[in-house]
């Protein structure tokens, strides 16, 4: 940490492992104060002697809604955070349509409703950011029938939507939320678990622009309602940006969970 940054307090989900850990450590290690998050106590734990200097971590499974909510309730004690990075996410290889207990689709749950719920019932943060994939790019706003219903079962296709529908949470929370810099992040096809042996990119990279983004005072990293990769600015879906798209699909979330996205505009 530089002698002009002051520490953050920042909450990463999903740093149990894989991109989101290594946030985490990176941040930790750069003397910030650093909430981590798990599904479970046995995952709590792993994450905790993965990553020494992090000062807590908080435990919630985000395929249930209760559990969720819950998360959101200890996160707010926690804190509050200058920064909640919503790295926490599951992938799209799955051959068939799962529903959680809550009745809803598996990755729609984890992937799109829980970073909503967070965002809803947390205290707004100095600092946002929703991890994305460049699949981003082959989602479609489906605001009909998000979690597949209708549609025949693809699971790739369900994990591009959910990624699209992740970057339009960041720009609906940057509009609506206008003293806090909002921004999604594509890490690239980094090899963890989730993206697999074959990937390309190296677990640093992969963390690389949401420390930069979580940590940086310059006038690149204090923009909002953007979309990077490797701290390079890039074009999203053009359905991300539209604010009626926004506002359908906040609306139908809001219906789904019966707690609306905040709006400090008002």
């Amino acid at each position: 940490m530089s002698p002009d940054t002051a520490p953050r307090r920042v909450f990463v989900t999903g740093s149990a492992d894989g991109i989101g850990r290594e946030t985490a450590s990176v941040l930790a290690a750069g003397g910030h104060r650093v909430v981590l998050h798990a599904r479970d106590a046995s995952r709590a734990e792993e994450a905790l002697a993965a990553v020494p200097k992090a000062a807590d971590v908080l435990v919630g499974d985000l395929a249930s809604l209760a559990e969720t909510r819950e998360l959101a309730r200890a996160a707010a004690g926690a804190g509050p955070f200058d920064v909640v990075i919503h790295n926490a996410g599951v992938g799209g290889g799955v051959p068939r349509r799962e529903v959680t207990a809550d009745g809803l689709e598996r990755i729609f749950q984890i992937n799109v409703v829980a970073p909503y719920l967070l965002t809803a019932l947390m205290p707004p943060p100095r600092r946002l950011v929703y991890l994305t994939s460049g699949l981003e790019s082959r989602g479609t706003p489906a605001l009909d029938d998000l979690q597949f219903t209708g549609r025949p079962w693809d699971g790739m296709q369900a994990y591009a939507d959910s990624k699209l529908y992740d970057v339009m949470l960041a720009f609906a929370a940057a509009r609506r939320l206008p003293d806090t810099l909002s921004n999604a992040v594509d890490p690239g096809w980094i090899r963890t678990r989730l993206g697999g042996p074959e990937a390309t990119d190296a677990l640093p990279e992969g963390a690389e622009t949401q420390v930069w983004l979580a940590t940086d005072d310059s006038a690149g990293a204090t923009v909002t309602g953007r979309y990077f990769k490797r701290r390079r600015e890039l074009t999203a879906h053009p359905a991300a940006g539209d604010t009626q798209v926004q506002e359908r699909l906040l609306a139908a979330l809001a219906e789904l969970t019966g707690t609306p996205f905040p709006d400090a505009r008002r």
